[in-house]
């Protein structure tokens, strides 16, 4: 991937839109909006890390409702020429082509590798990966599964979406505020992956969301693992300006 003189590439996710409920979403939507905007003239290209939504589910012919200014955005920023990829999260991998085919985002089930200007980099949302967890990967091979998602997609979008607005709140009380401390590098599952992963095959950086924990840690021999954190709590993203990346905030005017 080549990135033109001067220009950037970002990595923000996490945004969660829909949650905890309306009036939050907006207003964190309508900040995400105007970051967007901000970047416009200086990204070449933009990954959206995963966890757009805190739910999505893509009916053959019925869109949920909500979401119009975030959707409109990467609509704009795709048409301006921005080369633009979203990774499925654990809360929005019910993606059908909508995204390809409206906003002409690349869509990513995995990781990828990819190599900008001379640096590797592997990139992710980051569920799934690592040891541990072993919960959530048999489940998340249940919601991938096509037979599942038919049966759901069956469902009246109506209950369909209360259903799983439903389980997506259980989710997040149960997990609670383990999100906001770190483990600990033995511990944390994506550093793991990653000390795994050079042992096989060296990368410049890992960038990963999914962990709520805005990061930036060495893993190894001039190797760096950034998580983006969220837009939740912290706003943050990190960005490649040709030579190097690093994990920034966002502060709008209403902050300054």
């Amino acid at each position: 991937m080549q990135v033109p003189h001067s220009k950037k590439v970002f990595f923000l996710g996490d945004f969660h839109l829909g949650a905890p409920d309306y009036d939050s979403s907006l207003e964190r939507e309508k900040r995400i909006v105007s970051f967007l905007d901000t970047i416009k003239n200086e990204a070449a290209v933009i990954f959206i890390m995963g966890d757009l939504f805190d739910f999505w589910f893509e009916y053959k012919t019925v869109v949920p409702k909500g979401y119009t200014r975030i959707l409109g955005k990467l609509a704009e920023l795709s048409d301006s020429g921005i080369e633009m990829h979203f990774f499925v999260g654990n809360h929005d991998m019910w993606m059908h082509g909508y995204f390809e085919k409206e906003l002409k985002m690349a869509v990513h089930y995995h990781p990828i590798n990819i190599e900008i200007e001379g640096k590797k980099f592997q990139v992710g949302h980051g569920d799934g990966l690592g040891p541990g967890d072993h919960k959530y990967k048999f489940l998340k091979k249940i919601f991938r599964n096509k037979v599942a998602q038919f049966c759901f997609g069956a469902l009246p979008p109506s209950w369909g979406m209360g259903l799983a607005n439903y389980f997506s709140r259980k989710s997040r009380a149960a997990t609670g505020s383990s999100d906001a401390e770190f483990l600990g590098e033995d511990k944390e599952w994506l550093i793991i992956h990653c000390k795994e992963t050079l042992k096989k095959e060296h990368f410049d950086y890992f960038i990963f969301g999914h962990r709520h924990l805005p990061l930036e840690i060495p893993v190894g021999n001039n190797s760096i693992y950034i998580n983006t954190g969220d837009w939740i709590k912290y706003n943050s993203y990190a960005v490649f300006d040709g030579e190097q990346t690093t994990l920034q905030y966002y502060k709008d005017s209403k902050d300054a």
